[in-house]
């Protein structure tokens, strides 16, 4: 037998292995805990062989799961989302409920299953993963897409769901002659234990935050977070209901405070590790040779869930008003198992209210949805295409309303996205006077924005067909305006294959993607971290005594060495005179005249990098072409922007305005 040290050093091991796998691949780490405690498990490599001491520690994982998600709980919002959750979620779960109790009722010769167990196997079965659908959501954008609010609503309820069906569970597990009288104990302890926390904790918790805060203390502070935590799961612990209920209030409670968001962000670090130690135990209860003991079995709690849970909540979409495609949408979102499935399935097995067999078949059936669902969630828009009758219908309308914004535009610059970013490009642009199209997936953004007059449609800018409905081959240039590297990616890469010369700026978070974006077509990448660097150093130098004009001499050096598209400036009278004589890189343009002698030359044979200068643009018919390669030859009444020093820049004037005839005397 291993000792604890030992099997904790297996664990870190296995996990960081699974953890970087599944990264590489692009999956939730989520399942990549699942698959580690799966390997290591006593059903299979048998590495981990005792369960009991990990899941001890990994019931904190959920505390601090719900105790995030108690966080995110506000009044407002359920309030603005109520529709969705107290209707749409509402069904949902006890539809499947329902569902389960009676092909429980139907196959009881067969599966030999309780009512109770029905009962609670429907519960475990209707949840669906917050953690992968979140994840796919942002990274297509879909947040706030109307199927993204509608998948959203129904995960909220599912959160909210999971403490009343935990109580339930734990009471059918019991005498079911006093299941009534039992779950009444149940809500009175409920109902006390909530006007302990919400009325006293409430009144209570800010002044003893306050109190903590003042003492400016970061180890204090997180230690005072896990005492409210841990404290108010021991309450509900000891009037007979879950740990978990008790960490869900007490996220409540802090939610109301000023400290919400630096408690989220203290709390994520024991919340993950101790999160994905739940995973590895859930994965260690499965028995991988179900699947070759009771293949059928599997495969039909995989798909017949999955196929249920499409079905079902696309209709009740569809009952809430939503269009065919988008409640198609919303069930292929949640057809997968959930984590709080496996929470409940453990609750299940200690019970003993499901056959162990068809517990480990249900637990495999789970899994393999889990598995499933990033490719369900990706091929989503095909699914609905091939299914829908109307989604042909729905997206030609689309297309057209960005064409017919679109079509009044010359020269134009498509934005991608219109958050805060995109908004104030489009002012600028309005400003100078310049077109602009911009596409968002934002429905109230997009109308309310609309309705003042800009120039904004709703689209998707990472599909091909969007781009091209935006105008795409007559746009001046495109700004991707949101920090979503994948996202962006797709857009760079429908550019280059559309009109590939076309600028494109894009902004990020960090530099952490910049060669990924410069490679995939980029003409420029703008990282906020860079330009608030820059800020921050200007306003440290002027408040040290700094000359303004020398600040920003720094800044644009700095700009310099990283943004290519901004390195030298166009000298004017107001250049004269620098305070410490520094010469500085200039940017000049240089008309080409029908009679010079540098017509019908490439750049290479100008030699222009010989002295020193760089050729950064040329314009040409009022195409503006970046970084020229040396083969380029220039033509008459081509424009071209040189950068370099003054004198350097003088002698390739010369070298480019000098006529053949003066060359012809020359010789």
């Amino acid at each position: 037998m291993i000792s604890p040290l030992e099997m904790t050093l297996l664990l870190l091991l296995a996990s960081v292995a699974g953890v970087v796998l599944f990264r590489i691949l692009n999956l939730p780490p989520m399942l990549g805990y699942l698959s580690v405690g799966i390997i290591v498990g006593p059903h299979a490599l048998g590495i981990a062989p005792d369960t009991q001491r990990a899941q001890h520690l990994a019931e904190f994982g959920v505390v601090f799961l719900m105790f995030s998600i108690g966080l995110e709980f506000s009044l407002a919002k359920l309030r603005a989302m109520r529709k969705l959750v107290f209707g749409l979620g509402l069904l949902q779960v006890i539809g499947t409920v329902g569902v389960a109790v009676l092909t429980g009722a139907i196959f009881e010769r067969w599966v030999h299953v309780t009512w109770q167990g029905s009962v609670a196997l429907g519960g475990a079965l209707a949840m669906s993963s917050t953690a992968i659908v979140s994840k796919m959501l942002a990274e297509r954008l879909e947040i706030e897409t109307e199927h993204g609010r509608n998948i959203f609503g129904v995960l909220l309820f599912q959160d909210l769901a999971v403490v009343p069906l935990l109580i339930v569970i734990a009471a059918l597990g019991g005498d079911t002659h006093d299941l009534p009288a039992t779950l009444s104990v149940a809500a009175l302890k409920i109902v006390v234990a909530l006007s302990l926390l919400l009325f006293v904790g409430q009144r209570f918790m800010t002044r003893w935050f306050n109190v903590v805060a003042r003492r400016r203390s970061q180890e204090l502070f997180v230690l005072n977070v896990l005492l409210v935590t841990l404290g108010a799961a021991f309450i509900t612990d000891k009037f007979g209901l879950s740990l978990a209920l008790g960490a869900f209030i007490a996220g409540m409670l802090i939610a109301e405070t000023p400290y919400r968001h630096q408690v989220e962000e203290d709390i994520k670090p024991f919340r993950d590790v101790l999160l994905g130690l739940f995973f590895i135990t859930t994965g260690m209860l499965l028995d991988p040779r179900v699947l070759l003991a009771h293949p059928l079995m599997v495969l039909a709690f995989l798909i017949g869930p999955v196929l249920l849970k499409v079905v079902m909540i696309t209709s009740l979409a569809r009952l809430f008003g939503a269009m065919p495609g988008v409640a198609m949408r919303t069930g292929l979102g949640l057809a997968q198992a959930g984590e709080f499935g496996f929470v409940l399935l453990n609750l299940i097995e200690d019970k003993h209210l499901v056959d162990a067999t068809l517990l480990q078949a249900i637990l495999a059936s789970m899994l393999l949805s889990m598995l499933a669902a990033p490719l369900i969630i990706q091929n989503a828009d095909r699914i609905v295409l091939r299914l829908s009758s109307t989604e042909w219908l729905q997206q030609s309308l689309q297309m057209t309303r960005i064409a017919t914004q679109s079509l009044r535009q010359q020269a134009h610059v498509i934005i991608c996205g219109y958050g805060r970013a995109g908004q104030n490009l489009a002012r600028m642009l309005e400003h100078e006077g310049l077109p602009y199209v911009a596409l968002d997936l934002d429905p109230d953004r997009v109308s309310a924005a609309a309705a003042a007059g800009e120039s904004v449609v709703f689209g998707d800018a990472a599909r091909r067909e969007s781009l091209v409905a935006a105008g795409i081959h007559r746009a001046a240039a495109l700004a991707i305006t949101y920090a979503n590297t994948p996202s962006a990616l797709r857009v760079l890469h429908n550019v280059h294959e559309l009109e590939p010369a076309l600028p494109v700026i894009v902004r990020t978070v960090d530099d952490a993607d910049l060669e990924r974006l410069l490679a995939a077509g980029a003409t420029e990448v703008i990282p906020e971290i860079v330009e608030g660097s820059l800020m921050l150093a200007s306003h440290t130098l002027v408040v040290m005594g700094v000359p303004m004009r020398r600040v920003v001499r720094r800044v644009e050096e700095m700009r310099d060495e990283r943004y290519s598209l901004l390195r030298g400036y166009f000298r004017g009278a107001d250049d004269l005179g620098d305070d410490d004589g520094h010469e500085q890189v200039r940017l000049q343009s240089v008309p080409v005249d029908d009679n010079a002698e540098a017509v019908g030359r490439t750049l290479e044979e100008l030699g222009l990098a010989g002295l020193g200068v760089e050729v950064t643009a040329i314009r040409r018919h009022g195409i503006r072409g970046v970084e020229p390669g040396p083969e380029t030859k220039l033509r008459a009444a081509d424009i071209v922007v040189l950068r370099g020093q003054p004198e350097a820049l003088a002698q390739a004037e010369e070298r480019l305005t000098r006529s053949r005839r003066a060359g012809a005397t020359a010789v």
